[in-house]
Parts: C-alpha cells; structure tokens; sequence
C-alpha cells in the first residue's frame, strides 16, 4: 500500500496529502506547514483519505494494528489479575500461617468397611476411632494434625485382592471451621463444597499405592493395622489433580478442578511445581 501524495482532509487543517509516513507516524503537507500525526491513529477520527481503494487497504491495516493493540492490552490485564492473585495468595498464606503452623503431613487415608463406604458418603464424615489403651481407653481418637488445610481420603480393599489394589473411593475437605484438637467426638464433617465421590470404574483407576509409600519400606505395600494413617500434603495434592481427568461430566470436573485448587491454596502449594506421583506401586 502506497500512500504517497495521497490527498487527504483533516477536520481541523482542511485538505492536503501524504509526503512521508512509517509504522509510527505520518507527515501531511497541507497549505500552508506540514504536519505529523501518529499512524495509523489519526485516521480513526480525524482524517480521511480521498482515495477509496487506499481507504479500504488502510482500514485493514487499522483493524490489524487494533487486534493487536487488544492483545497486548488483554496480555497486560492477565499478567496484572495474575500479580494480584499471587499478591492475595501469599497475604492469605501468611494469615493462615499466623494462626496455624501447617504440618506436612496433615492429611488422613481411611480403610473404610462395606457399613462405612455407605454412611461415609451419605453422612459425609469419618470417625476416627478409640484409643486403644491408657487412661485414656475407649474415648475417641484426636485426630490432632487435622485443620483446615486437610483432607479425608476413602479407600477401601477387597478381602481377595492384595494390599496393592487398594482402591480410593472418594475424598473430602474438612468443614471450614474444623480443628482436629478440638474434636472431642471423633467425627471429621465434610467441607460444605469439596467433596468428591468416585465411581466404580474412576475408582479402579484411581489406586491407593500409586501415591503413597512408606518411607522406612519404600517397595513394601502394607496395612496391618489401625483405621487410619496421616500422610503428606503433596500426596494429597496429586490425587486431587488426577482426579479432574478422570471426571467427564462437566459439573463434577468443574468441582474436581476447585477443590484442587483450594487444596493447593491451603496447602501452600504451587500446582505448577506439582512433582508425579512416587509411591510404591511406581518403584516396583
């Protein structure tokens, strides 16, 4: 597109045409000076070139130079909503630090009867049982490492298969205001939203032992005794993202993708430093 001595009018300097222009500027001489205006800008509101076929080349240089002028200013926009949202994340971190030291092991995995699998899912919480022996025999388990940073995991084993294929069955935030060393009943409530139960074929994908590993016995895949067992945070984190795959109806991948990133939020931990899953079925 040539625009040299192209005539042109302006709204307020009247009628002359086109000695010299770039990418960034334009010059007009018009009766009596020339004048300089930025490119392509100018023609948006005060000038208008005489030339149609030149008119119609230059309006699509125009809407060119406007895409990318939206671009560059929705790239601004997402970097600053971005800052912000790091800024508000680690403001929030600090206050939750304040008022709570996160343990990096303050997640529960529960090995959940046929009677619980039902009322776990129904009822929404977990009971974490009796202690066993001391003063203190027969009262209900403090499940002390539980805030509100923590989730329930529920998994459950058939009799005839092995350790190995222990199966996660569904998972819960604890409800909001929930402080494991102030449960005197035992029960861990479920958080009103994150919560997340898994069907029969999810679960079959979803095994137990692909996270977790015992450190001491790192290729053994055992779970002799006890109800329940804490275990890290970043275990956790993975389960929760392998989880949104697997759901293909849109509300529940909707409600997977959430929790994870409430989880994340709580846990201090960055999704996009999120290392694969390590446990033991993955060293064997």
């Amino acid at each position: 597109m040539n625009l040299i001595n192209k005539k042109v009018t302006h709204k307020f300097f009247g009628t002359g045409s086109i000695v010299k222009y770039n990418d960034s500027f334009i010059e007009i001489h018009f009766a009596t000076e020339n004048k300089k205006f930025v490119f392509p800008d100018v023609f948006r509101r005060h000038l208008k070139l005489h030339d149609e076929n030149a008119a119609n080349s230059l309006e699509k240089v125009i809407q060119k130079k406007e895409m990318e002028r939206k671009k560059e200013e929705w790239k601004k926009e997402e970097e600053r909503i971005r800052q912000h949202k790091e800024q508000q994340l680690r403001l929030e971190h600090e206050k939750l630090m304040k008022n709570h030291k996160l343990h990096p092991k303050s997640q529960m995995v529960f090995w959940c009867d046929t009677e619980e699998q039902n009322s776990s899912f129904s009822e929404w919480k977990v009971f974490s049982g009796v202690i066993k022996s001391g003063t203190n025999k027969g009262k209900p388990n403090k499940p002390i490492r539980m805030h509100q940073n923590s989730a329930c995991l529920l998994t459950a084993r058939d009799s005839s298969m092995p350790e190995k294929d222990r199966r996660i069955l569904g998972v819960y935030m604890v409800n909001e205001d929930f402080i494991g060393k102030l449960c005197e009943d035992g029960y861990i409530p479920a958080h009103t939203e994150y919560k997340l139960q898994l069907t029969e074929q999810e679960s079959e994908q979803m095994l137990f032992w692909k996270y977790y590993v015992n450190e001491k016995f790192p290729h053994k895949m055992t779970w002799n005794t006890g109800k329940y067992r804490y275990f890290d945070n970043l275990w956790m984190a993975q389960i929760l993202f392998d989880i949104i795959s697997l759901k293909s109806d849109p509300q529940e991948r909707e409600l997977a993708q959430r929790f994870f990133e409430h989880f994340c939020k709580m846990n201090q931990i960055r999704d996009q430093e999120l290392p694969k899953s390590n446990g033991a079925l993955m060293r064997i």
